[in-house]
């Protein structure tokens, strides 16, 4: 009985050992070709006969597949990607997926609270500007790309300042909220509508921008469009680039980026410095360094800590605009020597997440911003000489002005929670936001001297005189979930519900007035914001979806306590309706989207005259928003590639009185009709690396003012790029505005006169990079 026991041991021990002896390991790494960063949740399949072993990549983006026999081919798919077979040559792979050209594959993050998502499940006008197309672009300011998307115009103030409009006219209010990873860039009630010249583009992956209201999951002041900035993650191969450029108007720039992986510590450091001088325009340099630091550390393939942490130091001229005269007789002969704003700000937030099982997954996120805007204004200095009924009077060598500073504080804590379920495919992400900010603004009077002969403002003298002095406590508290489900296979229904709570302590250091403000109070503000939506997807290439979306917007400090007796506002409450639908026909070679929306605003802040001749901020105003987006991608023939991206939108004053004056079913001002942009690239495949690239943006005919008196007939506007990269060296030549165009960025009209934003003429921009990694044999 004992030898019996021996003998089925030995053959134990022996089968086991053949069985070993018989399976094959198969390990690699998957990283995206363009970014060199990890691709997690990739599936790896053996396609051999008879092996049916598969498996999936790490946040990392390793694998590692136990095969039973011989594997000698890998397939790998993962969303976003396009598939591809590798062979198995090697025992350890470094395995690279090319982001897929299929707009119905595109995967985006915003659309679902940073939780990735095919473009076909969202049922919300989202587009993406992906890493390859910002690549190819090679921007020196950011509404160079963002406004190849359909629908938006990023209008440009000079030296990276400026306003948007997105379902809305070109504006400086704040109807437009900015992400970077899901966060808001500033806090809510501090609205700056330059707030993204305090964006780094160096650290920026892709750039996603959702169209109308999103409240109901980021929040307040998301009513025309969401823009969320990706930044780029640590990458799973060593890089060290290098980057110089410079046009021929005085702009010189020059960027570093490195990353990297160590065991389970990821490091990602990116930044620039920019500086203008001797411009186009007299009185217009500016200067900006800025540097984003990124620390991961993977506790296990579950648990990853991610840090970042941006600086920012920026400086310009503020030059203004120019008026009538001296655009007709294209004489740029500045007024200001003097003016100027100025921002520092820093960012850092640090984010835990967890991934229980294949179901479950949470997320903690701590956020600290410090950030101050110092300004002596152009648009606050006021000359003494002027009209006073029917006669000039006051000294025509004096003019009054102010410096002010902006600062802030936040405090924010944001977590959440994703939970899938097997029963219609349902997902539930729900959460909690609290943010604490601080605030002061201060301003004081400035003398300005005025040489009467040349017009220009030459100098200033600081005075006593402090015309606004106050603190604000500005507390948001918040609740969300989201919820997703599939009654049938092709149908897919969201609905999205989030309560905020805002209130704001209002402290004011001078005594109150109708010029220093109100008194001290408190004022609390309270929504909920509901959105529900669906897509329909009849085939793979094929898809509609249609959702309705409330957004609020409360008043922001300035609105309700600087020059106001009795703060007394509540929020603007937008209503949308909104439908859609996508098709790709041609194998991929011709794809199309499109979407209507009507979006109603209600509850709009006004300055209302009262009976003592005073103005006061109201409740009051009612706007209209109707338009059609679309946008079409065609590879008409090979190594050629086409986009169109336009829109045609009209917005209506419902009901708008403002300062007495009525502009009740006018059209808006700044708000034209048409805007398109159009794009043809064409990448010669006998000559690997060399890109070419005509842009045509148009921006239609609009009123410049409310009343509807004038009108600025827009501008067409053509750009040319090229670019050649071989292996780790790039260079390339953009050509902006190629005809010499001359035109204005946007032209207002005011009880002044004419204001024109003076475009850049006809400028060469050089740039070369090099990447001074040894990158590894790829497969």
């Amino acid at each position: 009985m004992y030898s019996l026991y021996k003998v089925c041991v030995v053959l134990l021990f022996a089968l086991t050992a053949q069985q070993l002896s018989a399976q094959t390991i198969i390990k690699g790494k998957l990283i995206d070709s363009l970014s060199k960063e990890p691709v997690q949740g990739a599936t790896i399949r053996c396609t051999t006969v008879n092996c049916n072993c598969s498996c999936s990549s790490n946040a990392a983006g390793e694998f590692t597949m136990h095969c039973k026999s011989n594997c000698s081919e890998l397939s790998v798919t993962s969303i976003g990607y396009s598939n591809r077979v590798f062979k198995t040559d090697r025992n350890q792979l470094l395995l690279t997926l090319a982001p897929a050209v299929s707009f119905l594959q595109d995967v985006v993050v915003s659309a679902n609270r940073g939780e990735a998502v095919k473009r076909s499940l969202a049922p919300v006008a989202i587009s993406t500007l992906s890493n390859r197309m910002i690549q190819d672009a090679k921007p020196v300011t950011i509404d160079q790309v963002l406004n190849k998307i359909s629908g938006v115009n990023m209008v440009s103030l000079g030296n990276e300042q400026h306003q948007m409009s997105i379902r809305q006219p070109m504006t400086t209010k704040s109807l437009f909220l900015y992400l970077e990873d899901g966060i808001p860039v500033r806090t809510t009630g501090l609205f700056n509508h330059n707030a993204l010249l305090e964006m780094n583009m160096s650290s920026v992956k892709s750039i996603e921008v959702i169209k109308g209201p999103s409240s109901s999951l980021y929040g307040s002041e998301a009513i025309g469009g969401v823009v969320n900035f990706i930044s780029i993650a640590p990458t799973a191969l060593p890089v060290l680039k290098i980057s110089l450029q410079g046009n021929n108007i005085g702009y010189k720039r020059s960027d570093l980026i490195t990353s990297f992986q160590q065991g389970k510590w990821g490091v990602a450091l990116s930044g620039y410095y920019a500086d203008k001088q001797n411009g186009y325009l007299e009185y217009s340099d500016f200067h900006k360094g800025t540097a984003t630091a990124r620390i991961d550390y993977r506790f296990s393939d579950k648990t990853i800590l991610s840090n970042s942490a941006t600086w920012l130091n920026y400086y310009s001229d503020m030059s203004g605009g120019i008026d009538s005269t001296m655009f007709a007789n294209k004489t740029f002969k500045n007024l200001q020597t003097f003016t100027y704003r100025k921002v520092n700000a820093f960012r850092y937030h640090s984010t835990l997440t967890h991934q229980w099982n294949a179901q479950s997954k949470t997320t903690v996120t701590v956020l600290y911003r410090e950030n101050s805007i110092g300004q002596n204004p152009a648009y606050r200095v006021k000359d003494d000489y002027r009209k006073v009924g029917a006669v000039y009077k006051g000294q025509k060598d004096l003019a009054h002005g102010e410096i002010n500073e902006s600062r802030f504080n936040s405090y924010s804590f944001i977590a959440q929670h994703k939970q899938n379920f097997n029963w219609k495919k349902a997902v539930l992400i729900a959460g909690v936001n609290t943010d604490l900010s601080p605030s002061t603004y201060n301003a004081n009077y400035i003398r300005i001297q005025k040489d009467t002969v040349t017009k220009k403002y030459v100098s200033y003298q600081s005075t006593d005189s402090v015309l606004t002095n106050y603190a604000t406590k500005l507390n948001n508290y918040a609740a969300f979930a989201s919820f997703e489900f599939s009654p049938l296979e092709k149908l897919r229904i969201v609905a999205s519900l989030r309560y905020d709570l805002f209130q704001y302590k209002f402290n004011n250091h001078l005594t109150p007035s109708a010029f220093s403000g109100s008194p001290d109070t408190t004022n609390v503000f309270k929504r909920f914001s509901p959105k529900i939506g669906f897509t329909y997807n009849f085939s793979n290439n094929i898809g509609i979806y249609a959702n309705y979306s409330e957004g609020f917007v409360p008043p922001q400090v300035t609105e309700m306590y600087t020059g106001v007796q009795v703060p007394k506002l509540d929020a603007s409450v937008f209503y949308n309706y909104e439908a859609g639908g996508w098709i790709a026909l041609l194998k991929n070679k011709l794809s199309a989207d499109v979407s209507i929306y009507n979006l109603t605003g209600t509850n709009e802040i006004i300055s209302v005259k009262l009976d003592d001749g005073s103005f006061a901020n109201q409740n009051a105003g009612k706007t209209q928003h109707r338009g059609v987006e679309f946008g079409i991608n065609a590879n008409p023939v090979k190594d050629v590639t086409l986009r169109f991206s336009g829109a045609y939108s009209k917005h209506i004053f419902i009901y708008y009185t403002e300062k007495g004056i009525s502009y009740s079913n006018n059209q808006m001002n700044n708000a034209p009709n048409w805007i398109w942009n159009t794009e043809l690239w064409y990448k010669p495949s006998f000559v690997k690396g060399l890109r070419m690239g005509l842009e045509w943006q148009h921006v239609g005919k609009y009123f410049a003012d409310p009343k509807n008196t004038a009108t600025y007939n827009g501008y067409d506007v053509l750009h040319a790029r090229a670019g050649y990269r071989i292996r780790n060296f790039e260079v390339w030549v953009n050509v902006m505005n190629v005809t010499n165009r001359y035109y204005s960025y946007i032209t207002t009209k005011s009880a002044f006169g004419y204001s024109y934003q003076l475009a850049e003429p006809r400028h060469i921009n050089l740039g070369v990079s090099f990447d001074f990694a040894q990158l590894k044999k790829r497969n």
